[in-house]
This record gives C-alpha cells, sequence and structure tokens, in this order.
C-alpha cells in the first residue's frame, strides 16, 4: 500500500501564492509519475499537472505559466508551486500516484490518492 499526505494548502488573496507538498511513503514502485488534481465545487475533478520520475512537467492548460511542479525523489516528495493565483483556482487539491513513468491526465490511471488540501483564493 501507499499514502499520500498533502499540505500547504491554506487562504490566499488573488495574485497570492501558495506551495503544495505531497509525500508519499509505503510500497512505491521504483519509477512513478505524481499527478495534482483539483476539484471545485459543485464541478467534477480535473487534472492539473503531472510530473515524472526524471521532473518533465505536464500542465493543464489554464495553470501553465503560474503553476510549477517540482520533486524529490529522494524524499519521495512532489510540490506544486502556484503563483498568480485566481479565484477560480479555489478547490480542493489532490496528488496521485500512477505506478508508471508515463505521464497521463486521467484520473484512471492513477493508482493512489491523497485526501487532499482545500485552496482558497479571495478576490
Amino acid at each position: 500500500q501507499v499514502q499520500l499526505v498533502e499540505s500547504g494548502g491554506g487562504l490566499v488573496q488573488a495574485g497570492g501564492s501558495l506551495r503544495l507538498s505531497c509525500a508519499a511513503s509505503g510500497r512505491t514502485s521504483s519509477y512513478y509519475v505524481m499527478g495534482w488534481f483539483r476539484q471545485a465545487p459543485r464541478k467534477e475533478r480535473e487534472f492539473v499537472a503531472a510530473i515524472t520520475w526524471g521532473g518533465r512537467t505536464y500542465y493543464a492548460d489554464d495553470v501553465k505559466g503560474r503553476f510549477t511542479g517540482s520533486r524529490d525523489n529522494a524524499k519521495n516528495t512532489v510540490f506544486l508551486q502556484m503563483n498568480s493565483l485566481k479565484p477560480e483556482d479555489t478547490a480542493v487539491y489532490y496528488c496521485a500516484l500512477r505506478g508508471y513513468n508515463s505521464a497521463s491526465y486521467k484520473e484512471s490511471d492513477y493508482d493512489y490518492w491523497g485526501q487532499g488540501t482545500q485552496v482558497t483564493v479571495s478576490s
């Protein structure tokens, strides 16, 4: 089993920044992709970013240029630096682990999920 624990959410004003972290523990595979997803009130969960084992990143169009994903493989931790935040970024943010080193934007391709962390951006 794999456990994922997110942290770093909170309340921030529009234009501000937050940095989310996700620590993985347990039986992780040797190489894996970490993804970030979010779910806003009354909306379906959506893809935000993915980071491969080697650090290659993929982003949803509406966060490109504002969000930056990174990871520290030695610590099994991934990060999502979120800048220029907008009220529409308000959501619960989830990290997810895919046991293959192939990035995906599909929820169904991820095997483990964290509990989520709330991000609220005020206008």
